[in-house]
Parts: C-alpha cells; sequence; structure tokens
C-alpha cells in the first residue's frame, strides 16, 4: 500500500475491484487522537467506523498520539487528516503565541467543537493536599509530554506562582498518572479531559480519592493568562467518594483540518458528525455536549468553507470570527 499526501489530507489508497472489473479507489483519512485512556481515541475510533459506514469511497482510523500538542503538528505538515485538539492548544498555534511562538499554525480550520474538557487535579484523600497552594514540594504530573493537559496544567499552576522550580515534575499520560498516585509514586496528577474519565473511576474504586477545587482567584488568574478557559463545576458524584461539587475550569476540544482538505470533503464529515452524534454518544458520553451552539459559541480557530456551507444550509448564522 503506498502512502500519499493529497492536497493536504494525509490519505492512504487501495484499489478495489468493481463489479464491472474497473479499479474504484479508497481513501483511508487519518485521525490523530490521543492516549487510549484518554476520551479522544474512542471518540476518534468511533468516528473512524462512521467515515467508513457512511462515505462512499473513504475509510478512516484512528492513530494513537500524544494529544493536542502533537496533533497540531500532524495538521501542520499534512500528516493526518483530522485532529482533536484542545482550544487552547489551537488558539495559541493559529495566533503563534506561548510555546508557539515563532510558528504560527496559520493552515489551521476546525469542523466543529465536540465537548468541553474538564481540568481535574487528583489526589489521595490521605495526601494531606487541601488546594492548590499545597503543591508546592510535592511530585506532581502535570500531563504526557505534548499534551493539551501539560499547557493546560502549566498556565493554571504558573499563574497561581506555582512554577517548575518548587515541585517535582512528572510528565505522564492518563493511565501512567493513576498508577502513580496509586502505587505512591506521585502525590498529583492533572487531567484535562472530559468527566468521568475511566482512569480515575479506575482510580477511585481501589483509593480514596479528592478532586482539588480552584478559588475563584485561582481561576480568574488562569482565566486572565487563557481566554479559552472558562469556569466549570464538576458535579459532586462524579467519581466514587468525591461528595462535593467542585470548582474548576472547562476547556473546548475541537475536531480540526488542514486548510487545504477539499470543501466537498469538509462538508461530508461536518455533516456526519451531526446525523450520527448518537453513534459517538455510544462510543463515550461526552459527545452529548456536540451541539451547533456549542460550536458556534465557543471553537477559537475559523472554521473550514466546506463546514461553515453546512451551518449555513441549516439555517445558522456563523459569526464573522469563524470564517477565515
Amino acid at each position: 500500500m503506498k502512502i500519499l499526501k493529497h492536497i493536504g489530507v494525509a490519505v492512504s489508497t487501495a484499489f478495489l475491484m468493481a463489479s464491472n472489473g474497473a479499479m474504484a479507489q479508497t481513501e483511508s483519512l487519518s485521525i490523530a487522537t490521543g492516549g487510549t485512556g484518554g476520551v479522544y481515541y474512542p471518540l476518534g475510533g468511533a468516528f473512524a467506523e462512521i467515515i467508513g459506514k457512511n462515505l462512499d469511497g473513504y475509510t478512516a482510523v484512528a492513530e494513537v498520539t500524544g494529544a493536542s500538542v502533537e496533533n497540531m503538528a500532524l495538521i501542520h505538515r499534512g500528516d493526518s487528516s483530522m485532529a482533536l485538539v484542545l482550544a487552547d492548544t489551537a488558539y495559541q498555534a493559529y495566533h503563534g503565541e506561548g510555546q508557539f511562538e515563532g510558528r504560527q499554525v496559520e493552515n489551521t480550520r476546525a469542523l466543529a467543537s465536540i465537548y468541553p474538557n474538564v481540568i481535574q487535579i487528583v489526589t489521595l484523600k490521605d495526601s494531606g493536599i487541601n488546594s492548590l497552594q499545597d503543591l508546592k514540594g510535592k511530585s506532581v504530573s502535570v500531563g504526557a509530554p505534548g499534551s493539551g493537559t501539560e499547557v493546560n496544567s502549566r498556565i493554571v499552576l504558573s499563574e497561581n506562582g506555582i512554577t517548575p522550580d518548587v515541585f517535582d515534575v512528572q510528565r505522564l499520560n492518563f493511565n501512567e498518572t493513576a498508577d502513580a498516585l496509586r502505587d505512591g509514586d506521585a502525590d498529583v496528577g492533572f487531567w484535562s479531559v472530559a468527566p468521568p474519565n475511566s482512569s480515575i473511576m479506575s482510580l477511585a474504586a481501589t483509593r480514596d480519592i479528592r478532586v482539588l477545587s480552584l478559588t475563584e482567584e485561582e481561576r480568574a488568574a488562569a482565566i486572565k493568562a487563557e481566554p479559552v478557559f472558562a469556569s466549570f463545576t464538576l458535579p459532586a458524584g462524579t467519581y466514587e467518594g468525591v461528595d462535593e461539587d467542585v470548582q474548576t475550569l472547562g476547556i473546548p476540544s475541537v475536531l480540526i483540518v488542514n486548510s487545504d482538505m477539499p470543501d466537498d470533503l469538509a462538508y461530508d464529515l461536518t455533516k456526519l458528525l451531526f446525523d450520527k452524534k448518537a453513534e459517538l454518544i455510544a462510543a463515550h458520553p461526552a459527545a452529548e455536549n456536540l451541539t451547533v451552539e456549542f460550536t458556534l459559541g465557543s471553537t477559537p480557530v475559523p472554521l473550514h468553507p466546506g463546514s461553515i456551507r453546512y451551518f449555513e444550509e441549516i439555517g445558522e448564522e456563523v459569526p464573522d470570527r469563524l470564517k477565515p
């Protein structure tokens, strides 16, 4: 099978024998997701299956990646067709800010915002850690290298006076973070993911956990530095033993593509997302938040023209800020 680059969309091309003896071409789209313990992978896998069943001439596959930051690079280079990315990472990359200063990714377009990620700061109940300020001198997993969790956690920490020199930094993925907390190899772990998360649920089933709340001042400091953050209440009972609401922050997750994707393909993919929403929800309940209103109100980068065509066809007014 020969790997081709086709107008900014990474495709693998297979030739299938049609009934009349002619050769039919099928393109395979790649969807960059994250680790298997997060939400991106099951949603990406479900969407890949939807594409294969419903979009003539295409198959798709979900790829395990380091998540948001790596995914931006994959889209920029045309090495992946689509990618799930945290809104703050997409925003910084598109504008050449933060860790993307000097390497702006202007060829990013969005199809939709899928759901809000929630910053969840987890420790064991007997750790003696009750607030963000208690992290000083502790061993903290800030997220996998190149992940949106790492970007989010560093903003929340640094904007509240907790710099890497005052705690022991670990850079672990979700499953590794849960294992490290369970085994006593880390004191605190950050997750930026849709709740409830399977790795936190697994940890809560074997250990008593606490999810830290951020004060109003701590949330305000983070929002000032990163405008795509929004205050979010994690309801009591989301995890076993967590019996009080947790005040934290939420960040949209966005499905992005390269600006070179053909308009008709972007239109078809956007339509499939909304038409087959029930199948995405079956893969993960986070997709309950996939709505036109959420997309038009929270997407941090311009929409693809094909996506805009879909929204306008169903009678929606697309804000000027989302037009390329």
